[in-house]
């Protein structure tokens, strides 16, 4: 059978919008479906669709779904939003962001110039990887950046490594405890910064294993994680663990410069800083899901397609408003979404 190639979305040049989505996660497409249901003129530009779903293999935690693919969750998202007309262009990095009147002016690679009367930044965060041999090769087959929605996953299984001296990674850990019959929690420190609730109900944990001063320098296995290699940072001795995961919680990274050359407010760890209805400094500039700064401690799919829905709302009501709404005609819809 032949390979087939995607096909490039043609990148729009002066087009205008009612909404420009920036971002095709959770958040983006949620967004850009009730955008296009208040009859908005909607856009999404993105790198990929999927965000951060691209880097699990299954979903269990989305209501309705049961146990899901997330390939298949991010294939439903995208027909979801092609259903009600949105438009999508990925494989587009949007890099500025500027004023011109009442007009948002949007720039990109690969020749994107549009412009907007409103925004709203999905663009999620990055979540910090070891950068150690294995892990982008196994990503998805037993290595998981996100204990809460992957721990369910591991039942019964024999062991796995939890990564990182924060509250996700005590978390974590404490949650795959009743999950796994062995944890070994790797800190390359001797301190943890967690709170210390979680560390000494860890430290109560008899299948939690504690090395410390230690780092994971390689991921093994063939088509899924086998083992981990850790190494003493004080020794330099290495430990070979016979595990079926490794759970990487060192925290996220978010373009906190980008969002300052925007003008954008961020909080102390570069989040954008928004209110309840997803309202940032900038009037007729929204931002949602895990670029900002509400629920810090629990990224989830399901919380942030509920921001999205929340920022298309807002941006609604601000062209309402401002006296800028003109409904677009919905187009045909048919009956089945393919």
């Amino acid at each position: 059978m032949p390979l087939r190639l995607k096909k490039m979305a043609r990148v729009p040049r002066g087009e205008e919008y009612d909404v420009v989505i920036v971002g095709g996660g959770p958040a983006g497409i949620s967004a850009a479906i009730y955008a296009s249901r208040f009859l908005l003129k909607t856009i999404i530009v993105t790198v990929d669709v999927g965000g951060q779903l691209n880097l699990t293999d299954w979903v269990d935690d989305y209501p309705g779904l049961g146990k899901i693919r997330a390939s298949d969750l991010v294939a439903n998202f995208r027909s979801h939003a092609e259903y009600f007309n949105v438009s999508i262009v990925d494989g587009v990095k949007v890099n500025e962001i500027s004023k011109d009147g009442d007009m948002f002016v949007v720039k990109g690679s690969r020749g994107l110039m549009i412009r907007s009367k409103t925004i709203i930044l999905a663009v999620g965060s990055q979540r910090r990887k070891l950068g150690v041999p294995g892990e982008k090769e196994l990503a998805g087959k037993g290595v998981s950046y996100c204990s809460v929605c992957d721990a369910p996953f591991f039942k019964g299984k024999r062991a796995v490594v939890v990564v990182g001296g924060g509250d996700s990674a005590l978390e974590g850990a404490l949650l795959l405890s009743g999950y796994v019959d062995k944890v070994y929690l790797v800190h390359r420190r001797d301190q943890f910064r967690a709170k210390p609730f979680y560390v000494e109900q860890a430290k109560e944990k008899p299948n939690i294993e504690m090395i410390l001063n230690s780092i994971v320098v390689e991921i093994k296995g063939q088509d899924k994680v086998e083992s981990v290699v850790v190494k003493n940072k004080i020794t330099g001795e290495l430990r070979e663990l016979d595990v079926d995961g490794i759970f990487i919680e060192i925290g996220f990274e978010p373009p906190r410069e980008w969002f300052k050359s925007i003008g954008l407010e961020v909080d102390g760890q570069g989040y954008i800083k928004v209110n309840e209805w997803m309202e940032t400094n900038i009037p007729g500039l929204y931002a949602a899901g895990d670029c900002t700064n509400l629920w810090l401690g629990f990224r989830q799919i399901v919380t942030a397609a509920a921001m999205g829905a929340v920022a298309a709302y807002s941006a609604y009501n601000y062209l309402v408003e401002k006296g800028l709404y003109k409904p677009v005609k919905p187009a045909i819809i048919e009956e089945k979404m393919g």
